[in-house]
């Protein structure tokens, strides 16, 4: 549905890059024509998966930094380093975290946890790319994925949904302070759209390997990753550079239908919510190994 050189001559930073969605985005760009660069913490799946792309699209180039952007004296840096090599021409904010929980069980460090990542680290990596655009007058884009949270709260993750609807108003600010720039920003509100990391955190029951949303989705069905490529490919193209400010949902009507993501969790018991933390924390101990 795209011309093969759609991006050609472009260079767009993905966050979160190495993995589920941000991979699926980072190759259908590369795909596309562009030079990419990713950034996440595990720099050793990002290597992997800059030289995976790079083989599979020859004469293309995937650069990696391995960042906390969590820390904004290290996503400078790192924004830095990436122009020392040339100037980008789009930023894809994708690194998130998120877990579930019931509110009154989450500490001040949980909350932050979230936060810092989805709400402040994606101002410092969106700030430190717009304020260089700018000053060389560049055009640029920028795309955020957020959720359909956005517009209706849900239950169990309220730290994401909070620090997202944040992000949903900076891109509706942002799009008018630097359209006269030539930089626009938008967004994605994705429904569900299983990938390995995100789901041992938000559905660590396993429950029905996802048949709920047979019912629960007026489509009967998850997301495909190739369905959110295509929809970030379009927005991020010139093509289209009239849409601004705007934040699309991507999820097969399940948001209309009325049902929040996490509605069937208002049944569990704490029998049941005392499963999922030690499930939870069983997951983000083998993920701290991995990156050790």
């Amino acid at each position: 549905m795209f011309k093969n050189d759609l991006f050609k001559g472009k260079r767009f930073l993905i966050t979160g890059g190495g993995t589920g969605l941000g991979r699926m985005m980072l190759e259908k760009f590369v795909e596309l024509g562009a030079d990419c660069v990713i950034c996440g913490r595990r720099g050793s799946v990002l290597e992997e998966t800059a030289k995976q792309v790079m083989e599979k699209n020859p004469g293309r180039r995937v650069d990696f930094h391995s960042v906390d952007i969590r820390v904004a004296t290290a996503v400078e840096e790192m924004i830095d380093q990436i122009w020392a090599t040339g100037p980008l021409d789009g930023l894809v904010n994708n690194a998130a975290g998120n877990f579930i929980s019931q509110t009154k069980d989450l500490s001040p460090r949980a909350f932050d946890a979230i936060a810092n990542i989805v709400l402040h680290g994606t101002f410092y990596m969106t700030n430190a790319c717009g304020k260089r655009w700018i000053a060389e007058q560049r055009k640029a884009s920028v795309l955020s994925i957020l959720t359909t949270w956005v517009w209706t709260g849900s239950p169990f993750v309220v730290p994401s949904a909070m620090s997202k609807a944040g992000v949903a108003v900076m891109t509706q600010s942002l799009a008018v302070e630097w359209a006269r720039h030539g930089i626009r920003l938008n967004a994605i509100a994705p429904g569900p759209f299983p990938t390995e990391g995100a789901w041992a955190r938000l559905n660590p029951l396993q429950e029905g390997n996802d048949t709920r949303y047979n019912t629960r989705n007026p489509m009967g069905r998850v997301g495909r990753p190739s369905e959110l490529a295509n929809m970030a490919a379009f927005l991020m193209s010139e093509e289209v550079e009239y849409i601004n400010g705007e934040v699309i949902a991507i999820d097969g009507a399940m948001g209309i239908m009325g049902n929040g993501t996490f509605s069937n969790m208002m049944s569990y018991s704490e029998q049941d919510w005392i499963r999922i933390r030690e499930q939870i924390q069983s997951t983000n101990a083998a993920d701290k190994a991995k990156r050790s």
